[in-house]
């Protein structure tokens, strides 16, 4: 799970650039949705508009630019390189080049978006809904079985044909609309709306007396629904290959994984806040969310903002005992076997922090859940004196902790900020204990240092490798 979005780049850049599979095929009109999308640029007044390919469609970018230039008369950038994971909106890279309105091609997570219009395109994959059918009678042969579909965003376009051919047999099988953006208005009694996914269950126990039956590959947003739907058996269509199973991925061990890391974040005392995406609704809100709950916990917490993390790129902050990742829902559970330190969801850290929120066996992966006014928010009870506090013993040290909250701290100066007099002029500066104790430190990164650094020739440098250059043991003249 943590390849897509935190890979290190090297098989981008290994990778041989090939025609994409719309223009090889000559689908590239009916694949891209050439004439939705000039509509919508068309309707909206647009005239410079992003165009966000993920890797593995960015060959037909430059067909897809120039026809709907000519379709539209807009101008249009084509966004390669994704700030954060491809399947959310990057605004960022959109602000930058200035457009209006951002076209979303391939995969997305559905998450809604603040500040530009958005028109998703998927990608009309080929579907065998023949086959798909054949696969769900034989997982499903009782006739009165329960049964919500879900499919990837990229099949979505055949659910039609594949309801029409199972809804005559199956009178109790309910098929998921794709929804992007919020839905206008409450939600009806029974109604379920997550993931970009809308559909209706009438029945008194909820979604257990439910199965799901999802059409697409193995990947992370079937991950998601299963933790996030975990008392519903899955089984799954593959339509590459063609085949139907019964998941068998253990629900329970992953979820008693997280549970760990869950411990894991009880135990820290430094916290990395990890921005995962700047596109996301209310991510904003989470921030200062999860800001107020570590000071009400007595934890430190850092913001940072990496891009993509990566092993490499966390370990240089030695200092945070974990991270929580702030991030759209299908990219939240990064699996951080391979980092130096854990990354937990926003979820599970509320989990460790907030005495008042319980596990009840509902996994909860979108954030925006957790704010005030959402349907899983749960106030942070009032803060106790340390006398009183009930003693806890970390199950993985062995060792007694505190995990009593504190009062919230009082109106002042920005945290963690002092003033200080600069020089004998008596300006002021402010000092953050943060960048003082950056400034001790041996290797800070990269610094540009501007001006500073005197132009030269180039030299031929050291060969080899870091634990064996070639003049190593040489006297240096």
């Amino acid at each position: 799970m943590a390849t897509a979005f935190s890979s290190d780049g090297e098989a981008a850049l290994r990778r041989e650039l090939r025609p994409g599979p719309a223009l090889a095929q000559g689908r590239l009109d009916a694949f891209y949705e050439m004439g939705r999308a000039a509509a919508f640029v068309r309707d909206g007044g647009f005239r410079r508009v992003a165009l966000q390919f993920p890797d593995e469609l960015l060959a037909d970018a430059a067909a897809v630019a120039a026809r709907m230039e000519a379709a539209t008369g807009a101008e249009m950038y084509i966004l390669g390189d994704t700030t954060y994971g491809s399947c959310c909106v990057d605004e960022v890279a959109a602000e930058h080049a200035g457009a209006e309105a951002v076209l979303h091609y391939g995969p997305a997570c559905l998450s809604p978006s603040g500040k530009l219009p958005v028109l998703h395109i998927f990608g009309q994959q080929p579907l065998d809904v023949g086959r798909c059918a054949e696969a769900f009678r034989e997982l499903y042969p009782d006739r009165q079985s329960r049964v919500v579909v879900l499919s990837d965003v990229v099949y979505a376009h055949a659910m039609g044909e594949l309801e029409q051919q199972l809804c005559p047999e199956y009178p109790n099988i309910v098929f998921s609309r794709v929804v992007c953006g919020d839905s206008p208005g409450p939600a009806l009694p029974g109604e379920v709306r997550q993931f970009g996914r809308q559909f209706l269950v009438e029945t008194p126990g909820g979604l257990q007396d439910w199965a799901m039956f999802y059409v697409g590959a193995e990947g992370l947003a079937l991950t998601n629904f299963m933790l996030t739907w975990n008392c519903c058996p899955f089984s799954s269509f593959d339509p590459i290959t063609g085949c139907g199973r019964r998941e068998t991925l253990n629900v329970n061990r992953a979820l008693m994984r997280r549970l760990y890391l869950v411990e894991r974040a009880r135990d820290a005392q430094v916290v990395g806040i990890l921005v995962g995406t700047l596109g996301v609704v209310g991510y904003l809100a989470v921030l200062q969310h999860l800001r107020q709950l570590l000071r009400r916990a007595g934890k430190r917490s850092y913001t940072l903002a990496v891009g993509k993390p990566n092993p490499a790129k966390l370990a240089n902050f030695l200092e945070v005992d974990i991270f929580v990742l702030v991030a759209c829902a299908q990219n939240s559970l990064l699996d951080s076997s391979e980092f130096y330190r854990p990354v937990v969801t926003p979820y599970e850290l509320e989990l460790a922090c907030n005495p008042a929120r319980e596990w009840t066996g509902n996994y909860l992966t979108d954030f925006r859940d957790l704010l005030p006014g959402a349907c899983a928010h749960v106030e942070l009870p009032p803060a106790i004196p340390a006398a009183e506090a009930v003693p806890d013993i970390s199950l993985i040290t062995g060792e007694m902790r505190s995990t009593h909250l504190r009062d919230p701290p009082a109106p002042q100066l920005p945290p963690s900020t002092a003033l200080a007099c600069r020089d004998q002029t008596r300006a002021l500066a402010e000092i953050s204990p943060a960048a003082s104790f950056l400034e001790s430190r041996s290797w800070r990164g990269l610094e540009q240092q501007l001006g500073q650094t005197p132009v030269s020739k180039a030299v031929q440098g050291r060969r080899g490798i870091a634990i064996a250059y070639e003049d190593e043991g040489r006297e240096q003249p």
